[in-house]
């Protein structure tokens, strides 16, 4: 049975952040009764064409899913649990499904703000399934949870880490981000000591990006955005890898470390072109290279609008992201698996790149896998572009 990713996004949240461009909003929780009735229904709709689809994970990812109320997620997960082939869940007479404990767990992520974390939320999330919680972080300084425009301040997030401990959560990833407006390496340091404190299993830490439309981009085109400047950034990246590496975190892409067993496989599934379903608001899918979008209208999504844009990927397009995606990956990419998938040699099909960015100490060949040096890793949107096919 051919295996299927699931993603769910929820776009409301207390507050939009500084720095977000997501497709997300705040304020409009009137509107969420009626958006998990639309999600259900698109759920329902869908769930027919893929029966024949072993579920392998779901992420509910967004805006800020745990803000959904305690009915509002039963009614989605039920919904979920019932439609599709979710193996390691059954059903009981209340209408709950749990894990067997003789089958391997399928991973359930929910992205959660600690603002919007509570004990009975977190309760429900382990009697509906939910094994893995990634919480909104960001840094562990009041100050800078100000500036970036996060509702919670570093005690609310303690609070909340030790409460998913006490609920049974044995796999919760931090999210981080570093090279933010006014950031020293020294500052940054405290923030990934005081991180390591609470040993989660995984560890993101992103880069602050400068989005459109975001008030950071506002700022930052009227020069009133600190940024730091190239070499500090570049401090805080490599700090950050040899830091996380001695805790035990093993780098296993760009920005992500994780405990050994506790990669994120959802995520794994995106860079190794796994097929996946998108439900909700702009969610995006990707099934046999067939690669299509919801609609970012909220209204328009609650009446019933689906599907807005479609694109079949060619298979020039399907090989350059074969190496886009799967070189973000520390263990890179395989020869053989890219012969398996398009009948022709990896090398010759790039005939020219490889060499060179060995050459230049970007990248490294041992035997069947190409991988990324530390070095590629730190300019790597520069070395992917490389693996652009001319025709």
């Amino acid at each position: 049975m051919k295996e299927l990713e699931l993603y769910l996004h929820i776009p409301f949240c207390r507050k939009k952040c500084r720095y977000c461009d997501f497709i997300s909003f705040a304020g409009c929780e009137e509107m969420t009764d009626a958006y998990v009735d639309a999600v259900c229904r698109e759920i329902q709709t869908t769930a027919g064409y893929y029966q024949d689809r072993k579920i392998v994970s779901v992420y509910i990812g967004g805006g800020t899913p745990s803000i959904l109320s305690c009915g509002q997620i039963e009614r989605l997960m039920q919904c979920l649990m019932s439609s599709f082939r979710i193996s390691g869940f059954r059903a009981k007479r209340r209408g709950l499904y749990l894990q067997k404990k003789s089958l391997p767990e399928v991973e359930i992520s929910i992205e959660c703000n600690p603002e919007s974390i509570s004990h009975e939320k977190l309760k429900l999330y382990r009697r509906l399934g939910i094994n893995r919680l990634s919480i909104g972080l960001q840094s562990t300084d009041d100050a800078d949870l100000k500036m970036l425009g996060r509702v919670h301040d570093f005690n609310t997030f303690a609070a909340a880490f030790e409460a998913a401990r006490e609920a049974g959560f044995s796999n919760i990833n931090i999210d981080l981000m570093q090279a933010i407006p006014g950031q020293t390496l020294a500052a940054w340091k405290k923030v990934l000591f005081i991180t390591g404190t609470f040993h989660p299993e995984h560890i993101s830490a992103y880069s602050l990006m400068i989005e459109e439309g975001t008030v950071f981009e506002q700022l930052f085109r009227e020069g009133r955005l600190d940024l730091p400047d190239e070499d500090t950034e570049r401090e805080i990246y490599y700090y950050t890898r040899d830091f996380l590496e001695k805790a035990g975190y093993r780098r296993y892409e760009i920005s992500n470390y994780s405990l050994p067993g506790y990669e994120c496989r959802h995520n794994i599934g995106y860079w190794t072109r796994a097929d996946y379903l998108g439900l909700g608001l702009h969610a995006s899918s990707m099934i046999n290279n067939v690669r299509w979008k919801n609609t970012d209208d909220l209204s328009k999504y609650i009446a019933g609008a689906g599907t807005e844009e479609r694109e079949v990927l060619s298979r020039k397009e399907q090989m350059e992201e074969f190496m886009f995606l799967g070189l973000r990956l520390t263990d890179g990419v395989s020869r053989k698996e890219f012969f398996d998938l398009f009948k022709q040699d990896l090398d010759h099909t790039f005939e020219g790149v490889i060499p060179k960015l060995r050459s230049e100490g970007l990248l490294l060949s041992e035997g069947d896998q190409i991988r990324l040096t530390d070095r590629g890793m730190d300019v790597s949107n520069t070395v992917l572009a490389e693996f652009l096919l001319t025709s």
